[in-house]
């Protein structure tokens, strides 16, 4: 099943299409990616990360999250020392890109060529965590990784039929479920739109 898991692994266990349905295959196979953590742990260079990255997987996509080691140095527990230790990461998490980018076009061409999905990385340093490029895969809309995972769940589940369908749901449930703050919004709108509409024309200016 697709979805988050405690661990250095995220996602699908098994090949990426859902095999024959009403409209025939709804994609093609893809290759499994049951050994994906492995691979990476073969394949990165020792010293980028302190541990095994975080890798997230869906029928598309492929990213790798790792941990960097602290930027040296103490920081006061004041405003301005957070401040600095937060302004530290940013710069560790930068240099990070820009010092691998050739590295890791080359491992994102070798696992996207193994693996048949695209590779995105991402950087954490703390509680600090930027993704670098990732995939915008439109359904019915543009989704996220994250997104993308919901929707395979409903599917993998049989709660939906396809990801179309799972959207779908998704929107239907939140309407059941949120009925007051939708309301609430609508409400809120609606002033808005009173105000902009009682407010000044420019008339006599």
């Amino acid at each position: 099943m697709n979805g988050k898991m405690h661990g250095r692994w995220h996602g699908p266990g098994g090949r990426g299409g859902r095999g024959p349905g009403r409209g025939g295959w709804q994609q093609a196979d893809l290759p499994s990616t049951t050994d994906v953590a492995a691979w990476l742990t073969g394949r990165l260079p020792d010293d980028w990360f302190a541990g095994a990255p975080e890798v997230t997987v869906d029928r598309e996509e492929i990213v790798i999250v790792g941990e960097l080691p602290p930027p040296e140095g103490e920081f006061a527990d004041t405003e301005a020392g957070r401040a600095d230790r937060a302004a530290a990461a940013a710069g560790r998490i930068s240099r990070f890109r820009e010092t691998t980018r050739d590295e890791r076009i080359e491992i994102a061409r070798q696992a996207e060529h193994r693996y048949q999905r695209k590779v995105a990385w991402g950087a954490r340093l703390g509680e600090q965590v930027e993704l670098f490029t990732v995939a915008s895969v439109p359904v019915m809309t543009r989704l996220r990784q994250p997104e993308r995972i919901v929707l395979d769940t409903l599917v993998d589940s049989g709660v939906a039929r396809s990801r179309s369908d799972a959207l779908s749901w998704a929107v239907r449930l939140v309407g059941q479920h949120a009925d007051e703050w939708l309301n609430e919004l609508r409400a809120a709108m609606a002033k808005v739109d009173d105000l902009r509409a009682k407010g000044p024309t420019g008339e006599g200016a």
